[in-house]
């Protein structure tokens, strides 16, 4: 499995399972059966309504704590100093765990708390209660203002990001600021799948046409986390690391942008 290094030290599985919209009663059998597979990374957040599945699922598959990369995120309603730690609380109690990384689920500029939000996530990193703090969605400007004022650089920001919406100035910013660049909606609801590009590096390849979009982001040097309930399909989306793209075809690639973001807009999400 290829590893995305954080500014903190710590490392990051390149592809991991991100269990929104899986059913909390189906979400423990996910997770386990995932890690079972050997996926190290499960993406959760106190919004998905299932980490106590994904606490479960972890006991259950019986594989040593540290082997498994468990990320979660403080909701837009958690925003501030002291209730971002209750929110901490309450995660780490569903969960039955305290996570690796926690994240700021969106900026809500509007609210005016990221900041506190972001100075509660720096005390329990000082406190040793979470290993590595990011955040999610998060806006150029955004993530400028909170390195300014607080002197901590997030270690990722996990965005939207698929064939139709490269964020290409965004990877570039987080390279500059040497924040780890993750990818939701990575597979941008198949609207790429049949495109001339991925249907001739998938007959090249053998690979399907979501096996040739997850390896596209692996090479782009992002962490990845698809989503699925289905055994086949989990099984598939790992198989990624036995091909490579071409120069020539990870460029083919990148004329699919055409910036139709498929989520909702950071900058007045609330």
């Amino acid at each position: 499995m290829t590893v995305v290094k954080l500014n903190d030290g710590n490392r990051i599985p390149a592809l991991g399972l991100g269990i929104w919209q899986i059913p909390a009663d189906q979400t423990g059998r996910i997770v386990s059966l995932a890690i079972g597979m050997g996926y190290g990374l499960i993406d959760g957040a106190a919004i998905y309504g299932n980490e106590v599945g994904l606490g479960q699922g972890l006991r259950d598959a019986a594989v040593p704590r540290e082997q498994v990369f468990v990320t979660t995120k403080i909701w837009n309603d958690r925003q501030g100093h002291d209730e971002t730690l209750r929110a901490f609380d309450e995660s780490v109690a569903r969960l039955g765990l305290e996570p690796d990384l926690l994240l700021i689920h969106w900026p809500c500029p509007d609210k005016g708390l990221y900041l506190d939000t972001w100075r509660a996530m720096i005390r329990l990193r000082e406190e040793g209660r979470v290993r590595s703090i990011g955040v999610s969605n998060f806006m150029g400007d955004h993530l400028e203002r909170l390195i300014g004022d607080t002197g901590v650089t997030p270690v990722l920001n996990q965005i939207e990001l698929h064939p139709g919406f490269q964020q290409v100035e965004l990877r570039a910013l987080h390279d500059r600021l040497g924040i780890a660049t993750q990818c939701w909606t990575p597979l941008g609801k198949g609207q790429a799948f049949d495109a001339a590009p991925v249907q001739a590096i998938a007959n090249r390849s053998g690979k399907t046409p979501a096996q040739v979009i997850l390896r596209w982001h692996v090479q782009l040097g992002c962490s990845v986390i698809p989503r699925s309930t289905h055994e086949g399909r989990l099984a598939q989306n790992m198989d990624v690391f036995d091909f490579s793209l071409t120069e020539d075809e990870m460029a083919a690639m990148a004329t699919l942008d055409n910036g139709t973001r498929l989520g909702p807009d950071p900058r007045v999400f609330s």
